[in-house]
Protein backbone atom coordinates (compact mmCIF):
# COMPACT_ATOMS: atom_id res chain seq x y z
CA UNK A 1 0.00 0.00 0.00
CA UNK A 2 1.24 3.49 -0.66
CA UNK A 3 1.71 5.64 2.45
CA UNK A 4 -1.25 7.52 3.82
CA UNK A 5 -1.99 10.70 1.86
CA UNK A 6 0.21 13.58 2.98
CA UNK A 7 -2.83 15.65 3.94
CA UNK A 8 -4.29 12.84 6.07
CA UNK A 9 -5.32 13.98 9.56
CA UNK A 10 -2.73 13.27 12.23
CA UNK A 11 -3.60 12.12 15.74
CA UNK A 12 -4.03 14.77 18.39
CA UNK A 13 -1.38 14.21 21.03
CA UNK A 14 -2.38 13.84 24.67
CA UNK A 15 -0.31 12.96 27.74
CA UNK A 16 -1.66 9.41 27.36
CA UNK A 17 -0.75 8.78 23.69
CA UNK A 18 2.27 11.05 23.17
CA UNK A 19 4.87 8.30 23.78
CA UNK A 20 3.07 6.01 21.31
CA UNK A 21 3.13 8.59 18.51
CA UNK A 22 6.50 10.27 19.07
CA UNK A 23 9.00 7.75 20.49
CA UNK A 24 9.55 5.54 17.44
CA UNK A 25 8.99 2.50 19.67
CA UNK A 26 5.98 0.47 20.65
CA UNK A 27 5.63 2.46 23.88
CA UNK A 28 2.74 0.62 25.51
CA UNK A 29 0.98 2.13 28.50
CA UNK A 30 1.62 0.34 31.82
CA UNK A 31 -0.37 0.90 35.01
CA UNK A 32 1.97 1.88 37.83
CA UNK A 33 -0.38 0.31 40.42
CA UNK A 34 -0.83 -3.19 38.95
CA UNK A 35 1.61 -3.33 35.97
CA UNK A 36 -1.16 -4.14 33.47
CA UNK A 37 -0.25 -3.26 29.89
CA UNK A 38 -2.99 -1.71 27.79
CA UNK A 39 -3.42 -0.34 24.32
CA UNK A 40 -4.78 1.97 23.13
CA UNK A 41 -3.68 4.25 25.96
CA UNK A 42 -6.47 5.53 28.16
CA UNK A 43 -7.03 7.53 31.34
CA UNK A 44 -8.05 4.57 33.54
CA UNK A 45 -6.49 1.13 33.96
CA UNK A 46 -8.77 -1.60 32.61
CA UNK A 47 -7.66 -3.99 35.36
CA UNK A 48 -7.64 -1.99 38.60
CA UNK A 49 -9.08 1.45 37.87
CA UNK A 50 -5.88 3.32 38.75
CA UNK A 51 -5.06 6.51 36.88
CA UNK A 52 -1.26 6.64 36.91
CA UNK A 53 0.83 5.18 34.12
CA UNK A 54 4.26 4.90 32.65
CA UNK A 55 5.25 3.26 29.38
CA UNK A 56 7.26 0.22 28.45
CA UNK A 57 8.90 -0.16 25.04
CA UNK A 58 8.14 -3.57 23.58
CA UNK A 59 9.98 -5.28 20.76
CA UNK A 60 8.52 -4.21 17.41
CA UNK A 61 7.45 -7.74 16.49
CA UNK A 62 4.18 -9.61 16.49
CA UNK A 63 1.86 -11.87 14.57
CA UNK A 64 -1.28 -11.12 12.60
CA UNK A 65 -4.21 -11.91 14.88
CA UNK A 66 -6.83 -10.76 12.36
CA UNK A 67 -6.97 -8.64 9.21
CA UNK A 68 -9.16 -7.16 6.54
CA UNK A 69 -8.41 -6.16 2.96
CA UNK A 70 -10.09 -2.86 2.11
CA UNK A 71 -11.35 -2.64 -1.47
CA UNK A 72 -13.65 0.37 -1.13
CA UNK A 73 -12.11 3.71 -0.09
CA UNK A 74 -14.11 4.93 2.89
CA UNK A 75 -12.60 8.37 2.24
CA UNK A 76 -11.95 9.74 -1.27
CA UNK A 77 -8.35 10.54 -0.24
CA UNK A 78 -7.71 6.76 -0.02
CA UNK A 79 -8.87 5.99 -3.57
CA UNK A 80 -5.30 5.54 -4.85
CA UNK A 81 -4.42 3.23 -1.94
CA UNK A 82 -7.03 0.48 -2.42
CA UNK A 83 -6.74 -2.37 -1.99
CA UNK A 84 -4.89 -2.07 1.31
CA UNK A 85 -4.65 -4.36 4.30
CA UNK A 86 -5.43 -3.42 7.91
CA UNK A 87 -4.02 -5.84 10.47
CA UNK A 88 -4.65 -6.51 14.14
CA UNK A 89 -1.27 -7.54 15.55
CA UNK A 90 -0.69 -9.51 18.74
CA UNK A 91 2.67 -8.34 20.12
CA UNK A 92 5.28 -11.04 20.72
CA UNK A 93 6.34 -9.73 24.14
CA UNK A 94 2.76 -9.15 25.31
CA UNK A 95 0.34 -11.30 23.25
CA UNK A 96 -2.66 -9.88 25.13
CA UNK A 97 -1.83 -6.45 23.67
CA UNK A 98 -3.15 -6.03 20.16
CA UNK A 99 -2.36 -3.14 17.86
CA UNK A 100 -4.16 -2.05 14.69
CA UNK A 101 -2.22 -0.72 11.71
CA UNK A 102 -1.72 -0.85 7.99
CA UNK A 103 0.29 -3.63 6.42
CA UNK A 104 2.76 -1.96 4.07
CA UNK A 105 4.47 -3.69 1.17
CA UNK A 106 3.54 -7.09 -0.15
CA UNK A 107 0.45 -8.51 -1.75
CA UNK A 108 -2.83 -8.29 0.20
CA UNK A 109 -3.56 -11.85 -0.99
CA UNK A 110 -0.54 -13.19 0.91
CA UNK A 111 -1.50 -11.97 4.40
CA UNK A 112 -2.71 -14.66 6.79
CA UNK A 113 -3.50 -15.10 10.47
CA UNK A 114 -0.31 -16.04 12.32
CA UNK A 115 1.95 -14.26 9.83
CA UNK A 116 4.97 -12.73 11.60
CA UNK A 117 5.22 -8.96 11.21
CA UNK A 118 7.45 -6.15 12.40
CA UNK A 119 6.73 -2.51 13.05
CA UNK A 120 7.91 0.32 10.88
CA UNK A 121 7.10 4.00 11.32
CA UNK A 122 5.83 6.56 8.85
CA UNK A 123 7.13 9.99 9.81
CA UNK A 124 4.93 13.08 9.54
CA UNK A 125 5.17 16.61 10.88
CA UNK A 126 2.24 18.18 12.70
CA UNK A 127 1.27 21.80 12.11
CA UNK A 128 3.08 22.81 15.30
CA UNK A 129 6.29 21.12 14.09
CA UNK A 130 5.98 18.03 16.29
CA UNK A 131 7.41 14.90 14.71
CA UNK A 132 4.68 12.23 14.56
CA UNK A 133 5.64 8.59 13.96
CA UNK A 134 2.72 6.47 12.78
CA UNK A 135 3.22 2.75 13.49
CA UNK A 136 2.69 0.53 10.46
CA UNK A 137 3.44 -3.18 9.91
CA UNK A 138 5.32 -5.20 7.32
CA UNK A 139 5.99 -8.90 6.89
CA UNK A 140 8.89 -9.86 9.15
CA UNK A 141 12.18 -10.10 7.29
CA UNK A 142 11.02 -8.09 4.27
Amino acid sequence: MPPLPQDWALPQLTPFNEAWFTSGTLAVQRCTACATLQHPPEEICHACGAMTFDHVALAPRGTVYSYTVVHYPANPALADAVPYTVVLVSLDEAPEVRVVGNLVGGDPGEVHIGMPVEATWEERTAEDGTRILLPQWRRAGS
